[in-house]
């Protein structure tokens, strides 16, 4: 793998962006949200999951349009830009969130995860301009090891500021961090393609998104692995927003345990995201995946039956080798199976499954969690979801669905 500017500029926004997803989603304001703005049981827990299922409803509605206007205005960094810093400055909002501001609360994160996610769409979709298709899987892989590298370093920057005086002091510091290390990612990362001449974008985008929905006969691999990513990257996102939550509840960890929980998830993520690069390069993306998904349903059986801390600790070692390798080997697979002049629109529908499964699971189980009162019932059911997502991705013929990909002719 040749580490040039671009592919440099593409790797620092995983490491800057990682900062969001650890601390906001999965760490601090989670279980601040839970235990300090609303503080009232399991129904923290059931909001944070529509909080949740809110902002990935708005990123399912958005993402097809704006991947589609990106591809055909070659405009995928300025979009990223312009969602970059809007999480940026609603996660420093946060900061004026206190005990009992639950709408506040809940509008601020909303927004700033909706940009969140809808700058990823247009972040994956560069993937190509920085790597052949060869070497997809090392890059890729290298831009979720390097995330995790940022998201320790903002871990352990934020560790200081974490208790009942200074926790809202974390959420303009992940701004900070978020916004000053992405950009290289602007400055340096340059698209292949030349800036298409004006046109009604948004007119072109419904036109494409049609014509793209009435020729997916011709995607069919491409599809079916999409169907099968809707299903198990609902699990996945499940234990990316409630991880925190069900460590704090179900074994009383304070903010300090849960940073030093997520410290060693990123470190093993880190590892998981390198070496099942190099594995995806050398068994193909249906094997390696099916492998990561497997590894996920130990994590859930794991979690599950553990009974203290020390095990818990253990399961998210696990988790995190989990979580780098199935995104980073989920994200080559789709740009493998994906024409290189669809990459945004397409990567924009691959948004719009992980979106939609995202707005179901969160609130499933934020629901069974408040009604039952205890997680770990809510945290079996996820195991449902990667055993459907194992057998559907089996139907998947990976050579054809490449093949289709590089011989593809677009009309336009």
């Amino acid at each position: 793998m040749k580490l040039n500017k671009s592919v440099f500029g593409w790797i620092m926004y995983d490491f800057a962006n990682s900062s969001f997803t650890t601390i906001i989603v999965s760490v601090v304001y989670s279980v601040y949200f839970k235990n300090i703005v609303v503080d009232q049981g399991e129904l923290g827990t059931a909001l944070w999951g529509r909080a949740i299922s809110i902002s990935m409803l708005m990123v399912a509605v958005s993402a097809p349009v704006f991947g589609a206007v990106a591809d055909y205005s070659r405009a995928k960094k300025k979009f990223l830009f312009y969602n970059c810093y809007l999480t940026v400055i609603f996660t420093a909002l946060l900061f004026f969130v206190k005990s009992g501001d639950i709408v506040k609360g809940m509008i601020f994160f909303i927004i700033a995860n909706f940009a969140f996610n809808s700058g990823n769409v247009f972040y994956n979709a560069l993937l190509p301009d920085v790597a052949p298709r060869d070497e997809m899987g090392k890059v890729s892989g290298w831009g979720w090891a390097v995330g995790y590298i940022g998201g320790l370093l903002a871990l352990l920057l934020i560790l200081p500021l974490v208790n009942n005086n200074w926790t809202r002091l974390v959420f303009p510091t992940v701004a900070f961090f978020f916004g000053f290390f992405a950009i290289p990612t602007f400055v340096l990362l340059k698209e292949i393609q030349k800036p298409s001449k004006r046109t009604n974008y948004f007119k072109t985008a419904f036109k494409r998104i049609k014509r793209s929905t009435r020729n997916i006969k011709d995607f069919r691999e491409l599809l079916k692995f999409i169907i099968s990513y809707l299903i198990y990257n609902d699990g996945i996102i499940i234990v990316i927003s409630f991880a925190a939550i069900y460590g704090a509840t179900r074994f009383g960890m304070d903010t300090k345990q849960l940073i030093t929980y997520f410290v060693i998830a990123n470190i093993t993520s880190m590892a998981g995201a390198l070496l099942f690069g190099y594995i995806f390069d050398k068994i193909g993306a249906k094997k390696t995946i099916s492998i990561t998904l497997f590894i996920w349903l130990i994590v859930v059986l794991g979690a599950f039956f553990c009974r203290n801390v020390k095990e818990f600790y253990l399961v998210g070692m696990l988790a995190g080798m989990a979580i780098g390798s199935s995104q980073s080997s989920s994200r080559a697979m789709l740009a493998l199976l994906t024409p290189d002049n669809k990459m945004a629109e397409f990567f924009g529908f691959y948004s719009v499954t992980g979106r939609i499964a995202s707005i179901l699971g969160p609130l499933v189980y934020g629901e069974v969690s408040r009604i039952t009162g205890d997680q770990k019932w809510a945290i079996l059911s996820v195991s449902l979801f990667f055993i459907a997502g194992i057998i559907v991705l089996q139907t998947v013929n990976e050579e054809k669905g490449k093949l289709v990909a590089l011989n593809w002719v677009d009309e336009d």
